[in-house]
């Protein structure tokens, strides 16, 4: 079972779609992959630039993106999700979104992301301007630069394999911004609407000014952040997105890569003494437990009673496999009673990956305790390579080992 990758991100000056495509720069996902990403779109009025500046003394990495003729405001973040401050971007929507994000060159997993978040923003515009969803058209969010800090999150996001996120409340800032349509309060109504959606907790503060815009909220209600403190994790790295304004405290999103605290798991013991089987009935018995879904299975060599010889076989599994497993034993074992008992079990976070050689790939697992990784070649991959190039088995685990270890 493959760990969670957990992301937390503490949003204590509020969260845009820009700071937080330049905190997961920061904590490591590819900036190759991304800027590929980004000229798949297509877009060759749009540039970016990824630059490391200070914020209250605080290192961080900036996203930022250029439109020619169309100065960026920032009003504290780089994009503006709601329909307004000063842009006239051309308005688009979400059809005509999706069929940007369709042409990209990006993973599955990547697009149905990035799609997802502009879902979320057009429900809570729709709800907000009382229109169907079909005939919301995007003001800020559909202009190009907004697609290019969603399409970049949702890039970074699956290069770095996160599959939970958990959140801070988000900090807000108060009174009034300029759009089109004259002075909006603070929280905007998309991103009240969408904090009230998805169940997002706004702390207003006194900072005068939009700190949550309508992408930064609707990222988090697309990942399904939950608000969860990250009490007892083990903190793998940390990364600083910048913010566009100066504040009275650093402008920044902080995000961390955890391995959260081990939960044992729940798991059953079956066991049961043998001493009139033969090694033909043993060897097979062992062959169909692992096919019948048990965890492990062995045997250990025992003195019975009347100082016989035998075997004590055990056998770990989930509860629910208990019952065909059981008959498995029973109809291929002289055994005549089985012993089951629940025990915990705690396991290490680990992943699986293939290493390249110049003669071949190798399958490893990698586990992880904390900072410490671990690898393991795994042994019917080196044997098949082995046997396909002529190099010996202990050549071929040493550098496939080599080469884990460096990723």
């Amino acid at each position: 079972m493959q760990a969670a990758t957990t992301l937390y991100l503490e949003c204590k000056s509020g969260i845009s779609g820009d700071m937080l495509v330049g905190a997961l720069l920061d904590l490591g996902a590819s900036r190759e992959k991304l800027l590929a990403a980004l000229e798949s779109l297509h877009l060759p009025e749009v540039s970016v630039s990824i630059s490391e500046v200070m914020k209250s003394g605080l290192r961080a990495c900036d996203f930022d993106v250029h439109l020619p003729d169309h100065p960026h405001d920032h009003h504290g973040h780089h994009e503006t999700a709601h329909e307004g401050h000063h842009h006239h971007h051309e308005h688009r929507n979400l059809a005509a979104v999706n069929a940007i994000i369709e042409k990209a060159e990006i993973t599955e997993r990547a697009r149905v992301l990035a799609q997802k978040m502009f879902f979320v923003v057009a429900q809570a515009e729709g709800k907000v301007h009382g229109k169907p969803l079909d005939e919301v058209h995007f003001h800020e969010v559909g202009a190009l630069d907004s697609i290019v800090d969603i399409v970049a999150a949702a890039v970074c996001i699956d290069d770095l394999d996160i599959t939970q996120t958990w959140i801070s409340p988000l900090h807000e800032g108060c009174g009034f911004v300029e759009c089109q349509h004259g002075r909006l309060p603070v929280p905007v109504p998309a991103v009240a609407e969408i904090a009230s959606a998805h169940h997002l907790p706004l702390t207003i503060t006194e900072t005068p000014q939009e700190m949550v815009t309508p992408t930064g909220i609707a990222i988090a209600a697309a990942l399904e952040a939950k608000v969860k403190n990250p009490d007892g994790c083990i903190i793998r790295k940390v990364g600083y997105g910048a913010g566009k304004r100066e504040l009275s405290h650093p402008n920044v999103l902080r995000a961390f890569l955890l391995v959260p605290p081990q939960t044992p798991e729940n798991i059953w013991m079956l066991e049961t003494n043998l001493d009139d089987a033969t090694g033909e009935q043993l060897g097979f018995t062992l062959e169909l437990l692992m096919q019948g879904g048990a965890r492990d299975a062995h045997f250990v060599p025992a003195f019975m009673k009347k100082n016989r010889p035998g075997w004590l076989l055990r056998v770990v599994t989930d509860e629910t496999h208990i019952p065909q497993l059981e008959e498995i034993i029973f109809r291929n074992t002289p055994t005549i009673g089985i012993r089951r008992f629940p025990f915990l079990r705690t396991c290490l976070e680990r992943e699986s990956f293939e290493v390249s050689l110049p003669y071949g790939t190798v399958q490893v697992k990698k586990c992880r305790y904390g900072e410490y990784g671990f690898c393991y070649p795994e042994y019917e991959s080196v044997k098949a390579l082995a046997e396909k190039s002529g190099f010996s088995f202990m050549d071929i685990f040493a550098e496939a080992q080599r080469q884990a270890q460096l990723r």
